[in-house]
């Protein structure tokens, strides 16, 4: 069977722990940078895209020591739920609301099932880990609703 890969023009992280010898920011500008860019609004995938793209930082944990995300749990900008989580529940419910204008779309309906699927493996790998709360719960109801 041929591979699902269609090439290697995507972009690799780069090898080494330390920063980059050419990145001149101090651990007290980024930090600064990344709460700035939260209290605009910005979740923290795009924080890292626009430190990368913006100001030429690759990666922020071989400068700081920390990620993103623990920095804005330091700040305490963090979300209530991890990111990814968010981001299936968003897609969750507007495949929903479009399933109850499109009763026949099998298509998509399937899609829900899977998008599900990830939402409960998701949730109990972050009860797991202490991010979510154990009785926390995916309903379709609530997250239409939220």
């Amino acid at each position: 069977m041929p591979k699902q890969e269609k090439g290697k023009s995507h972009s690799t992280r780069p090898v080494g722990k330390r920063p980059p010898s050419w990145c001149k920011y101090q651990p007290e500008e980024v930090e600064a940078l990344v709460v700035k860019l939260a209290k605009e609004g910005h979740p923290a995938s795009r924080i890292g895209t626009i430190l990368r793209d913006k100001y030429a930082i690759p990666l922020v944990k071989p400068i700081t020591g920390k990620t993103i995300t623990r920095m804005l749990k330091d700040a305490e900008l963090a979300p209530a739920t991890p990111e990814d989580l968010a981001n299936l529940l968003k897609k969750a419910t507007a495949l929903a609301t479009h399933l109850e204008k499109n009763k026949k779309d099998l298509h998509n309906r399937r899609a829900l099932q899977v998008i599900e699927a990830k939402i409960y493996k998701l949730s109990r790998h972050y009860k797991r880990e202490g991010v979510l709360p154990p009785n926390w719960k995916y309903e379709p109801k609530v997250a239409s609703l939220a």
